[in-house]
């Protein structure tokens, strides 16, 4: 009775607009942490990007362009970012797994100049890089009207969706809301997926948060820095033991990243190592036991996307991701 009640509770706030979460920089019950906050332990290490669309209604644009991968690496400074476009991601990856601790346990940055006109993104978590699982989101902003390059837009109508605070300052995630979630380990995060909302509110383009609001957000953004803007992604909790010891014990390297038709696997001679190559349904496309140093795979019947790549020795497991073009 009880859970029944908080739910219509929950829709007479949302359907009235009453409803807050936490508030813009500087407010009293602010949830935004800044990048020299001395809770963060860490920062990503790698990064892949697949770009999404200057305008996702006219795919003749072209894709965004701005920045690269590698200034979503390390520590959020402000101006060097990597845009996604419309429905692009990223997937980023550190020297050891985040773990669930006290309060929050990350925090993602995105480069809003005035705190104002906000560029969304959903998050969603992986303890094996192969299965996803997003933050259940909220967004109360008003759908009737499509959001801009002049949009104003009130952040403390926003709830787990990445871009929420102003550049410099991160929007941070806790781990135990989704605790119990099957499939996920959230003391052992090995990736962070962060995906644009695209904004639009009209079909077929339209997003949802996870009760059905439709997501508005600037639209449309046809510029080569179009879409979610990745900074960085700031880790409060870490696991101990990281995945970097693994990797450095068994000498893994692969390349070309990104590849056309092949990729090769280096690794220690003598050494076995299952092998597999999924792609991002999960789905594994082969998998094999290699001995030899040097293995050479033909990978040119996969479609152009991104790829895993998953090493196995004595049930321990490294994940790569990798990108054909």
């Amino acid at each position: 009775m009880i859970k029944q009640l908080s739910v219509v509770v929950f829709a007479i706030l949302s359907f009235t607009g009453l409803a807050q979460f936490a508030g813009p920089v500087g407010s009293n019950n602010t949830t935004a942490i800044h990048k020299d906050s001395s809770v963060f332990v860490s920062w990503a290490t790698q990064c892949t990007v697949v770009r999404g669309w200057k305008n996702i209604a006219d795919t003749t644009l072209g894709k965004v362009t701005y920045g690269d991968s590698s200034k979503a690496i390390g520590k959020a400074d402000g101006t060097g970012v990597v845009s996604l476009g419309d429905g692009g991601y990223a997937i980023l990856t550190f020297t050891a797994p985040i773990k669930d601790g006290p309060g929050f346990d990350f925090a993602v940055f995105e480069n809003s100049f005035n705190g104002t006109f906000l560029e969304l993104a959903f998050v969603e978590v992986s303890s094996d890089g192969i299965h996803y699982f997003r933050f259940p989101s909220t967004c109360l902003l008003q759908d009737t009207i499509q959001y801009d390059n002049a949009a104003y837009m009130d952040c403390s109508k926003i709830n787990n969706l990445a871009g929420k605070y102003l550049v410099n300052f991160g929007t941070p995630f806790d781990l135990s809301e989704l605790a119990g979630t099957s499939g996920l380990d959230i003391n052992n995060i090995t990736h962070i997926k962060i995906i644009d909302v695209v904004g639009c509110i009209q079909s077929p383009y339209v997003r949802y948060d996870s009760y059905g609001h439709k997501i508005n957000d600037p639209y449309p953004t046809p510029f080569p820095s179009g879409g979610f803007d990745l900074d960085a992604v700031g880790v409060i909790h870490q696991k101990e033991v990281g995945i970097q010891e693994f990797t450095q014990s068994i000498n893994l390297k692969i390349y070309p990243n990104p590849f056309v038709d092949k990729i090769i696997i280096e690794k220690d001679n003598n050494l076995l190592v299952k092998i597999s190559v999924i792609n991002m349904n999960g789905e594994i496309l082969f998998s094999e036991v290699a001995k030899e140093e040097i293995i050479s795979k033909d990978l040119s019947f996969c479609s152009k996307g991104v790829y895993i790549v998953v090493c196995e020795v004595n049930e321990r497991k490294k994940s790569f991701l990798i990108i054909k073009e």
